[in-house]
């Protein structure tokens, strides 16, 4: 067991990080660099890491950083297309045949749909896509990365097609030892990966519910001209229509179906009923919410894209259906390149790829341009300029434009992930210390005792965190979370499960997503104030998800029939 003294230091790059963002409100672009070099001292002088490991995980980083990149520039290509197609004007007019409050706007374009692009692609894509599309329906910047950001929470454990649970708990477990056990009570590991897939699903859908009215309290409190709570209460019940419509053919998919498609069928069912409902007025409010006039905006709300967007062409006005086409073509894409074999196989055969960097063993990069969402994008991009009917020049400004606007990023993103490489490779080092990751996790657990399932959510958020990954913070924490609960005498998958759930909320707070999502409406430097409003439902998330792990644990006695208990 680490020293608390080391664990806390472990915490140090975490903190020092709070503090200059959140604390001194500090741009990223300052902030990062700082962290960056802090961690490093850390990880050699503390955890003595090799300097060549301390390398290599920075090129990992570089690595991965060049791949979120390449996400952001397809996400601001696709926006900045549709723009100069006339795209965004059609869709802007159609959510007047829908709804002009900004609320109504939020469950559909943001949640629900948001939802169904987290579940087909997962990895920062929904913030990157939903931020700027909310912009182009006329919401600040600020706010529209806010809500983006938030979204990546109920569907973020079943996001890219399930992979925080095939990939990341099935990775973060030591899957021989579990499969002999359960091999001795007749059971075997997909029995018991369904089994975390089903306890997963049903917190998930009991916390999401209430997640459209948090993003809509989120938005009306620190967005509204009055700044009032209460402005989200009137459409309380649309919003929990939204929620219920999404949540529970979600949990039916993850109980029934396995971890691949909740998010995608409860995403592409709450789209098929809220939508006809609302055009309808069913359970829409009486009173109509939008924000004050653009002339009245505080200049922290704005990015450079509400300036572009003052700019939209002025070409002959196309149908709502044709607006949203290139949207619904990437969902459709993206969903084909995922479950698609041969598909699949054919974009992944074209990478880049650095296994065991400079022989530092179990640090590897890879860059698959064609699989990234980033290519998907590119494809429907393609694709736009055609059915759009566009002229060569307003692609080639298109491009331009996109370029620019991620430049800001990729500095930031330069510190940024290699920082984050630097701490979950630490586990290999000259002072027999376990990772930094799990030094923070083990001393938040050797603290609470019995009481420990209440914080265990966190723990899994903690590794979103740092990692901006759900699939990372399962791969990183689940087998200690295993050992706790074979510690406490509980139920080991439930356990895994609230860390599942825990590092989805996670993603609400993660920096590097933050600084993705901001990127693409232009608003790099308000990192901070972005993480001091997202923490709220971070920590809603959390501490729910907590609470149903002590009732589940010790009020129900869940146990664990896979593994005896």
């Amino acid at each position: 067991m680490t020293s608390s003294w080391m664990s806390l230091l472990a915490f140090s790059p975490l903190i020092l990080a709070a503090v200059l963002l959140v604390g001194f409100r500090l741009a990223a672009r300052t902030a990062m660099p700082i962290v960056y070099v802090f961690t490093i001292a850390v990880a050699f002088f503390a955890w003595q890491v090799p300097v060549v490991r301390i390398v290599a995980s920075s090129l990992q980083g570089l690595m991965l950083t060049i791949s979120i990149l390449w996400i952001i520039f397809g996400a601001i290509l696709l926006l900045n297309t549709l723009k100069h197609s006339g795209g965004i004007a059609a869709i802007r007019s159609g959510f007047s045949g829908v709804s002009n409050d900004r609320r109504v706007q939020l469950v559909i374009a943001a949640w629900l749909f948001g939802c169904f692009i987290e579940g087909a692609s997962g990895f920062g894509t929904t913030a990157a896509v939903a931020s700027p599309l909310l912009v182009a329906l006329g919401f600040p910047a600020l706010p529209a990365v806010v809500i983006g950001m938030m979204v990546q929470s109920t569907p973020v454990s079943f996001g890219a097609v399930g992979t925080p649970i095939i990939v990341g708990v099935t990775g973060g477990l030591n899957q021989s030892q579990v499969a002999s056990e359960l091999a001795a009570r007749g059971a075997n590991w997909a029995d018991y990966l369904q089994l975390v897939t089903s306890e997963v699903a049903v917190v998930h859908a009991i916390c999401g519910v209430l997640m459209p009215f948090v993003l809509v309290t989120i938005l009306t409190r620190f967005f509204g001209e009055d700044r009032k709570w209460t402005h989200g209460f009137s459409v309380l019940p649309f919003c929990l229509f939204g929620g219920l419509a999404f949540s529970i053919p979600y949990a039916l998919a993850g109980v029934f179906l396995g971890p691949s498609f909740p998010s995608i069928i409860g995403a592409l069912v709450g789209l098929s009923i809220v939508v006809p409902a609302a055009r309808r007025g069913f359970l829409l409010p009486r009173d109509t919410w939008d924000f004050a006039p653009p002339e009245r905006w505080p200049a922290e709300w704005l990015g450079s894209m509400e300036i572009k967007f003052d700019h939209v062409t002025d070409r002959a006005p196309m149908s709502t259906f044709m607006g949203w086409v290139p949207y619904g073509l990437l969902a459709v894409l993206l969903v084909i390149s995922r479950i698609v074999p041969p598909v699949k196989e054919a974009l992944k055969s074209v990478a880049i790829s650095w296994s065991n960097i400079l022989g530092q063993q179990g640090v590897s990069g890879s860059i698959e341009p064609l699989y990234l969402p980033g290519g998907v994008i590119v494809m429907a991009v393609i694709v736009t300029f055609f059915i759009h009917r566009m002229r060569a020049g307003a692609i080639r400004a298109s491009v331009t434009d996109s370029t620019q606007t991620i430049l800001g990023a990729g500095f930031v993103l330069i510190f940024t992930v290699p920082m984050v490489r630097v701490l979950i490779n630490s586990g290999v080092n000259g002072a027999d210390l376990v990772s930094m990751p799990v030094a923070m996790a083990q001393f938040v657990a050797s603290g609470v005792g019995d009481i420990y399932p209440l914080f265990a959510p966190a723990v899994g958020a903690l590794g979103a965190f740092i990692a901006g990954s759900n699939t990372v913070s399962n791969l990183m924490l689940s087998d200690f979370q295993f050992h706790i609960a074979e510690t406490l005498g509980v139920s080991t998958a439930f356990m895994v499960s609230l860390q599942a759930v825990g590092a989805a909320a996670g993603n609400m707070v993660a920096i590097h997503n933050v600084v993705a999502a901001s990127a693409t409406v232009g608003l790099l430097g308000r990192e901070g104030t972005i993480i001091r409003k997202t923490i709220l439902p971070t920590l809603y998330y959390c501490l729910l998800t907590g609470i149903i792990g002590l009732i589940g644990f010790y009020v129900l006695g869940i146990g664990d029939p896979l593994m005896g208990g």
